[in-house]
């Protein structure tokens, strides 16, 4: 059996996305370097930046084609991270909003990648 682990996501310079994710979360990358940084969190998921200048093979696609999904407790942390990230001029896609899935806002990083905060309701 396999295991997911880790998500990467291409970006133009992964220093300054490390800086705008250390920003965000409040955690510091473990590796962050001009072509990869990564993030490491107590459950052990890893978010990866890497260069989309470098990265092997080239990929066909970069910002906006999938998402990152951060799950929250309860419904009012939802609304207290867009309410700070909005007043830090995070790109906000979408409001919170009451979806059949759960309690949710979406924003967007430096590239484009949408980062979704949610509460589920399953």
């Amino acid at each position: 059996m396999i295991t997911p682990s880790m998500t990467i996501i291409y970006v133009d310079n992964p220093e300054k996305s490390a800086d705008f994710y250390q920003h965000l979360l409040g955690v510091e990358p473990v590796e962050k370097s001009p072509t990869f940084a990564m993030f490491a969190f107590s459950n052990g998921f890893k978010l990866a930046m890497w260069s989309k200048h470098t990265v092997e093979p080239a990929a066909k696609a970069t910002g906006g084609g999938g998402e990152v999904c951060f799950l929250c407790e309860q419904k009012e942390q939802v609304d207290a991270l867009y309410q700070q990230w909005q007043a830090e001029g995070v790109a906000i896609a979408q409001k919170p909003t009451e979806m059949d899935f759960g309690y949710t806002f979406v924003a967007e990083d430096l590239d484009g990648h949408r980062l979704r905060v949610y509460k589920f309701y399953g």
